[in-house]
């Protein structure tokens, strides 16, 4: 089979594969040395979970997992909401959303996918874990966000919304 790859040169001048590698390395040594930020993947088998014939969602208490795995990304979670139910004059706290940022090259290493509907695992404390759902699992890395300088993709953005202890309490 044929070798397709093209090197991307395109800022060679001031920044090269070896420049980026070493970036990465670095970041890396911050992220999984210093921060620590461990979280665990719970993906959905779509191969195994019945799904309704109409709208393809997952037939409630169906919902087949392959086995989980830990990861390490960068944790942001965002403040709890007090949401004003209207009228009613009821008030409902709502804890906030999860952002996790992982480097490509762990998704690779571990050889998993993070895909919409996968559960996440987050510690809060020792015997604490909250559980939330992908929202956004961030494949579109094509933004300058998501690349050193243009040079090319190296981390995905997920974003995952909380679930109650109902929909999902681990395996």
């Amino acid at each position: 089979m044929a070798d397709n790859r093209v090197p991307i040169t395109r800022l060679n001048k001031f920044f090269s594969e070896q420049d980026f590698d070493l970036d990465l390395s670095m970041g890396e040594e911050w992220l999984l040395g210093d921060m620590n930020f461990s979280l665990v993947l719970y993906r959905v088998d779509r191969q195994r979970t019945d799904t309704d014939d109409v709208y393809g969602e997952a037939i409630s208490d169906t919902i087949q997992f392959l086995p989980p795995v830990e990861f390490k990304g960068y944790v942001k979670i965002d403040a709890p909401t007090n949401t004003d139910l209207g009228s009613s004059k009821l008030y409902q706290s709502e804890p906030g959303n999860l952002t996790v940022s992982v480097y490509q090259k762990t998704l690779v290493e571990l050889g998993i996918e993070i895909s919409l509907g996968d559960y996440i695992g987050y510690y809060e404390t020792e015997n604490r874990v909250r559980y939330y759902s992908v929202v956004d699992d961030g494949r579109v890395v094509s933004d300058l966000k998501h690349s050193y300088g243009g040079y090319k993709p190296f981390y995905r953005t997920i974003k995952a919304a909380p679930v109650t202890d109902n929909e999902f309490r681990g395996i």
